[in-house]
């Protein structure tokens, strides 16, 4: 009812939308119009109220508010359901716990994380209204070999957001971190669960610095933000939008052809690694080698230093460039 509530008031936009227009509109009580809208003030929902005039929404003093994401939404599936918390330890475990029972596309958001994780259990740190910290939970009908190709979409679907409403040059770091200028502006941790050989549910995981202003002396070498890259603020609100409608076209795109090639070229357009000399790290290993190329299947195409080529799958290694991180 509140979200019903709310695309009302946000159709009407300036004006005022009266309890009993509201009460017919919707088919309840205006006494249960009115406790909706106190609830809608509780979330932080600025909304006058007038005598004879009725209600007019007027701003929000949260940037990230489960009805109000909900309302601008425009995606059919992915986001349509969206879980909004204060602090969590990790939106993948919290993810992970509720899949089985929640609907495909469902997304989790947190203000904060406690417990925040990266690929291979690095922490990842979350500071109170700084970045998006989400994961969107997915039952897609492919084999279990598939799922990490969703990490390169997730990727492809934040460096073209940032693109655009940043005006930053994001690049994606084969396979799952999007750099400004070198440095790790947001990571991405797809995990999967299955039973028996048969794939039960992927979680996305995505976290973006986005307003934070330093770093610990041990990160600001490799982290950056979009504040700082860009001397901006930006609205989280408008880019977690923007990434959900991309993830969705690319997601469409992949499930149906089971496939990246539409999207491949787009990966080496904005690629970090290729044509750069790299070192790739398996284990206790290290790979001399120069990145040349993404192929159809997202694999990162590397050449040795005595000329043999390989091609590497995402989930088997981790990647430096040879003067730092990247």
């Amino acid at each position: 009812m509140k979200k019903q509530i709310l695309k009302e008031l946000y159709k009407a936009k300036d004006e005022y939308i009266s309890g009993g227009r509201l009460s017919t509109k919707l088919g309840v009580s205006r006494n249960a119009i009115w406790k909706n809208i106190v609830n809608l003030k509780k979330e932080g929902h600025i909304i006058e109220s007038a005598r004879n005039r009725g209600y007019r929404l007027l701003s929000s003093d949260l940037e990230i508010s489960q009805t109000d994401l909900q309302v601008s939404i425009g995606t059919k599936k992915i986001g349509k359901k969206i879980l909004c918390f204060d602090e969590i330890d990790s939106t993948n475990n919290y993810a992970k716990k509720i899949a089985c029972k929640e609907e495909h596309g469902t997304v989790i958001i947190a203000e904060r994380q406690t417990a925040g994780r990266g690929r291979r259990g690095r922490e990842w740190v979350s500071p109170r209204n700084e970045g998006l910290w989400m994961s969107i939970i997915l039952k897609p009908a492919i084999p279990s070999s598939e799922a990490s190709k969703l990490t390169q979409i997730a990727a492809l679907s934040v460096c073209n957001a940032i693109r655009e409403l940043c005006k930053c040059e994001a690049l994606i770091k084969w396979p799952n971190d999007i750099v400004i200028n070198g440095k790790k502006i947001c990571g991405i941790l797809t995990e999967m669960t299955g039973e028996l050989g048969e794939m039960s549910f992927i979680i996305v995981g995505i976290g973006i610095n986005i307003k934070t202003r330093e770093f610990t002396e041990d990160l600001s070498a490799i982290a950056t933000s979009i504040l700082i890259e860009s001397k901006t603020e930006v609205s989280r609100k408008e880019l977690f939008l923007k990434i959900m409608e991309k993830f969705e076209k690319y997601y469409e795109s992949f499930i149906e052809n089971v496939s990246l090639e539409s999207i491949v070229p787009e990966l080496r357009k904005y690629s970090a690694l290729v044509g750069k000399e790299i070192i790739v790290v398996r284990g206790n290993k290290e790979i001399y080698a120069r990145a040349k190329d993404i192929t159809s299947e997202g694999e990162l195409l590397i050449e040795t230093s005595d000329g043999g080529k390989k091609v590497l799958n995402s989930g088997e290694v981790s990647i430096r460039r040879k003067s730092g991180y990247l």
